[in-house]
């Protein structure tokens, strides 16, 4: 020992000296490393990141509703035949897109051949009243024929030109094509067909059953099923958002127009109507859809985004955003959830901003960096 003692005495001062410096810097240093263990968003990370502020606003209740669009039933049309015959061919097909004017179908019939044999009839009966007036005339003027007699004979030839504008006008109602032997049947409008009873080969009769239906898309329809649970919520005039399964991450925005007072004895339900422009024609007659019926209450909440928030072991948390290295994960309380929005009723105040574009990754860093 007296050795050792003896040795210690030897050391010099100025080792003795950087000895205890060093040990205080790396004091020192572990002192930094301890304030420093908050993350901080990286300076290339910054762009893809965004900031929302909370706001206040009248609190929104959705009350979540079914229904199915339905064609506009003031733009559809129901083609009834005013002749029978035999449908000789068809030129369209149930969904197609027709235009005013364009021949869907030829029709055979009867009716077409003693049209055109009247017409004919008709005509050449016309021409010989036209001679037989032109010599009454002439007769009238030389005095051998009397006026009683010139008279009758423009009436007859008066009734006659009536007789064949009426055969031409059914003919030209029936789209006759005196060619083919056929009636062509017209589409009567632009639209989109939505029903079709006939092919190739159909008999069909006089004021029958429709053969086609034409509906004009460009509006719909959507018609809500109101349950006894919610009549007391739904009004007139009410906001709504539609979603349907084909456009899972579009909304089509609307508002209740009617209600209906007769209760539907089949669903059990009151049926309230939706007008929608369909101008894309993206909806389609008979989908099935998700309302969501916005009922705003007489109160006020805090409210954020809904994607902005972070679901975790049961809990909502959200990213609070004070600076690039003040980054906080806060508990909040949820009141309700409507349209996109969360309304909060605790964790987070009106003057602070959380962040809403990949605050998931930035919620597992700081997880990550405080474990």
């Amino acid at each position: 020992m007296n050795i050792i003692n003896r040795n210690m005495k030897l050391i010099p001062y100025w080792i003795l000296t950087t000895i205890l410096l060093s040990s205080c810097g790396n004091a020192e240093e572990q002192n930094n490393n301890a304030e420093n263990k908050n993350y901080c968003v990286e300076e290339n990370f910054r762009s893809k990141i965004e900031l929302e502020q909370p706001k206040m606003q009248l609190v929104t209740e959705g009350i979540s509703l079914t229904g199915a669009i339905e064609p506009n039933p003031d733009k559809v049309i129901h083609f009834v035949s005013l002749v029978s015959g035999i449908i000789s061919n068809t030129n369209f097909s149930l969904g197609d897109k027709v235009t005013k004017g364009q021949v869907l179908a030829e029709l055979r019939s009867t009716e077409l051949s003693g049209l055109q044999s009247q017409s004919k009839t008709i005509v050449s009966q016309i021409k010989v009243a036209e001679k037989k007036l032109q010599s009454l005339q002439s007769m009238f003027d030389d005095g051998i024929a009397s006026q009683k007699d010139l008279m009758e004979a423009q009436s007859e030839l008066e009734v006659l030109k009536a007789e064949k504008e009426r055969i031409n006008t059914n003919l030209s109602l029936f789209s006759a094509s005196p060619e083919k032997g056929v009636f062509q049947i017209k589409s009567p409008t632009t639209g989109i067909v939505t029903a079709k009873s006939i092919s190739a080969g159909t008999q069909i009769s006089a004021e029958g059953e429709p053969l086609f239906t034409i509906s004009d898309l460009s509006e719909v329809w959507v018609l809500v099923n109101i349950y006894a649970t919610n009549v007391v919520n739904i009004e007139t005039g009410m906001q709504v958002n539609i979603k349907t399964l084909s456009y899972p991450d579009e909304i089509f925005e609307g508002k209740i127009a009617t209600i209906s007072q007769v209760l539907d004895v089949e669903a059990k339900v009151l049926k309230a109507r939706v007008v929608l422009q369909n101008t894309n024609l993206k909806l389609k007659p008979g989908m099935i859809v998700d309302v969501t019926a916005l009922k705003e209450l007489k109160t006020e909440a805090l409210s954020v985004p809904t994607s902005a928030l972070v679901f975790d072991n049961n809990q909502n948390y959200v990213v609070v955003h004070k600076s690039d290295c003040e980054i906080e994960i806060r508990l909040v309380e949820i009141l309700t959830k409507s349209n996109g929005v969360t309304f909060l009723s605790g964790g987070l105040n009106e003057n602070e901003k959380i962040i809403s574009k990949n605050h998931l990754l930035i919620y597992e860093q700081i997880k990550n960096f405080q474990n």
